[in-house]
């Protein structure tokens, strides 16, 4: 990662993108704005962004379809803008990729704190993902964040990769949505709960029919990685 961190902004506001341009360039990033759907690919790999800010309603392509055509070119951490209220979109963007989502209007202290976040989580998570894992029919590659399960990679965003490998590293471990707001999105995690179900919902498509073999739901508590042998003892947090 750069020692000058780059954000590509995409928002059709120029204010939006004068006030992020401001309160970011004071922190140290380099902000880069884009105000029309269409001109984002080229952008982006022009660019090599180290974090994307997307608004959803966008002239020419949507935020919900670049978000998920940013995922199949590079694993970038994704902030959507969302109207306020529309918890649809914001779940929706969960479900396309996004990594976390700020409501329309909003703090640009706020926003800078959210993009601060989630190169902190980034840069950890690159120091420590050194340890590959291996189940049955499920292995998970660190160092290249890959998910190979029967033998075929599938696609997973950062978050989905970072919430399988934490759980696969504590199997048999009962986590809360809180424990895992915690430690795979930072303590400075603006979201709510819902975040996690979002994911893990994802998670379980993609690993089906691995999924009710490994992802268990503990009612009441939170969530589970459940190796595949007989269950002794169990851990809460």
């Amino acid at each position: 990662m750069r020692n000058l961190a780059k954000v590509l902004v995409i928002d059709d506001d120029p204010n939006i993108l004068e006030l992020v341009k401001l309160y970011g360039e004071r922190e140290g990033f380099e902000i880069i704005g884009i105000n029309h759907g269409d001109l984002v690919l080229s952008a982006f790999n022009q660019e090599n962004p180290d974090v994307v800010i997307l608004d959803i309603m966008l002239p020419g392509k949507d935020g919900l379809t670049l978000c998920m055509d940013l995922r199949r070119i590079r694993m970038v951490p994704i902030i959507m803008l969302t109207a306020k209220g529309e918890e649809a979109d914001r779940v929706l963007g969960l479900e396309m990729g996004a990594d976390d989502y700020v409501s329309k209007p909003f703090s640009p202290r706020e926003l800078v704190a959210r993009i601060k976040a989630v190169l902190r989580r980034t840069k950890t998570l690159e120091a420590m993902e050194n340890v590959n894992i291996k189940y049955p029919g499920l292995e998970i590659i660190a160092d290249m964040r890959k998910v190979i399960v029967a033998g075929e990679e599938i696609d997973v965003t950062p978050k989905e990769f970072e919430l399988l490998y934490y759980l696969s590293q504590n199997p048999l471990r009962v986590f809360s949505r809180e424990n895992l707001l915690s430690v795979v999105w930072g303590y400075d995690y603006f979201g709510d709960k819902r975040t996690v179900d979002v994911h893990m919902r994802r998670l379980r498509k993609k690993l089906d029919p691995l999924s009710h073999e490994y992802l268990t739901t503990v009612w009441g508590v939170g969530y589970q990685f459940t190796a595949p042998t007989k269950v002794r003892n169990v851990v809460y947090d």
